[in-house]
């Protein structure tokens, strides 16, 4: 093992990033979330979620600059101990680093109860085991390796939405009977029962809270600049193509869906897609679309280790976490964090089986008000990175965020109103309460813990430094 701890393999090309941010934006969030979004908004849903994918493609444009300038894997743990201080930089990185293992260990969960589907007879601890350790080998080999994998992931999950809205799109245009239906699809379907907004603007805003969960992970793209062949290349290529994700993937893929089915017919007992394949009249439709949730369910805990694991990588660096997280291995991975990712996951099989649905319900929403903190932290940290640039007249970014500082002060707004929001609504009010005590724990961890050059602000590469590099396979066109 190479117990420098220094340098990362850059085996990441243009090709496996591009398709990382296409799959990142599909996931739990869509394929189940959705439904207590359209619940809570009914039509409208298209309108927050179009909202707030503006909003969430400026976070991704202000981390795009500083991952383009800092192409580093901590990525925005280190931005934030670079530009707002080594205390934003510890808060940060571990919320984000929890925020990870928690979602992971409902993915691991969600999968074994998906090949139960199959396989009834099998214990899910089997499967659970299976896929950790499968996982697990596959983020201790080359960083190349996993984006590879991810890749065919995301391929698969991108051809099944897209699969999804050409049937919807056939259904609507040509007529084709849909077995069950008690309507007739087409667009009267979003203003007939009910009107667009039926539950008015207050439903709209209680449906923020469970896009914005939707739309979490989808920094992971800028923890891949530290392992990117070509991070001023392949960084922006990927933040450009939120918008067509957002739009595509939820805008469009939820329109069809409530203008195949009525969105006061979605109960949300099972996924909502589930009713898109049934409708299609499909052979194997439920085959099919476990299959794809399958797939879902891997590539979000393939990356939920990975970005979690960097970011602790980069922790360690600051003198924020044990040194062992930044020791690297021959292949240029940080072992160190895929093990304790393990342990944390395996740990989450007991905690699934003996502790309360309610408990997991708190821990969840940490998860929520975590993915809003690290977006707010990475706007701020773009904000003092932009003043110190004008501050010391240095050369300017090549990849900066259009409108700026406008948009920039809007979207922090926009991300505080959101929070704002988790304490108004009872059933999300929860989320405040747990997230503030998660950061005043860190804090005072912090002050106990971290001394030294811990406390001292990060020292980043900058876009011109000279770096370690792979080669890259050329992305495939």
């Amino acid at each position: 093992m190479n117990t420098n701890g220094s340098v990362l393999k850059r085996g990441l090309n243009a090709r496996h990033i591009r398709f990382m941010a296409l799959g990142s934006a599909i996931g739990t969030g869509l394929f189940y979330g959705s439904s207590s979004a359209i619940q809570k908004a009914g039509p409208a849903v298209l309108l927050a979620y179009i909202i707030a994918g503006a909003a969430v493609f400026m976070v991704m444009r202000a981390l795009g600059e500083l991952a383009v300038r800092h192409p580093v894997s901590g990525s925005f743990g280190q931005y934030a101990s670079r530009y707002l201080g080594p205390l934003a930089g510890f808060i940060t990185g571990w919320t984000y680093v929890f925020e990870m293992a928690i979602v992971a260990i409902a993915d691991v969960t969600a999968f074994s109860i998906y090949m139960g589907f199959w396989f009834n007879d099998v214990p899910r601890w089997i499967w659970v085991l299976a896929i950790i350790f499968f996982l697990a080998a596959i983020n201790l080999l080359s960083v190349k390796v996993f984006g590879e994998l991810e890749f065919w992931f995301s391929l698969i999950k991108v051809s099944a939405i897209i699969a999804m809205i050409a049937g919807g799109v056939a259904i609507i245009v040509f007529g084709f009977h849909m077995e069950g239906a008690q309507t007739v699809a087409g667009l009267n379907n979003l203003v007939d029962h009910g009107g667009f907004m039926p539950n008015g603007w207050v439903g709209l805003l209680a449906a923020f809270a469970v896009v914005m969960f939707a739309f979490g992970g989808i920094e992971t793209i800028g923890v891949t600049a530290g392992e990117a062949a070509d991070p001023a290349k392949s960084i922006p290529a990927a933040v450009n193509t939120v918008p067509v994700r957002i739009l595509l993937f939820y805008v469009l893929t939820l329109g069809v869906l409530m203008m195949l089915i009525p969105w006061d017919e979605i109960t949300g007992d099972t996924s909502p897609f589930v009713q898109i394949f049934d409708s299609l009249g499909i052979p194997l439709a439920a085959h099919i679309l476990n299959a794809v949730v399958i797939t879902a369910a891997l590539s979000a805990i393939n990356s939920d280790i990975f970005g979690s694991g960097r970011v602790l990588y980069g922790l360690s660096q600051q003198g924020h976490a044990p040194a062992v997280f930044g020791k690297i291995s021959r292949s240029g991975v940080p072992w160190m964090t895929v093990v304790l990712m393990t342990c944390v996951l395996l740990v989450g099989v007991v905690l699934n089986a003996t502790i309360p649905e309610d408990v997991f319900l708190l821990i969840a929403s940490i998860a929520t008000f975590a993915t809003v903190w690290v977006w707010l932290m990475i706007l701020a940290s773009h904000v003092a990175m932009k003043r110190e640039i004008a501050r010391k007249d240095l050369a300017p970014s090549n990849f900066p965020v259009p409108l700026w500082p406008l948009a920039s002060m809007v979207t922090g707004a926009f991300m505080v109103g959101v929070i704002v929001l988790l304490g108004i609504y009872p059933d999300t009010r929860v989320a405040l309460y747990v997230g503030g005590i998660w950061l005043v724990l860190l804090a005072i961890a912090n002050k106990l813990w971290v001394r030294g050059p811990g406390r001292e602000r990060a020292v980043l590469v900058d876009e011109s430094s000279p770096v370690e590099r792979t080669t890259a396979a050329p992305a495939r066109r």
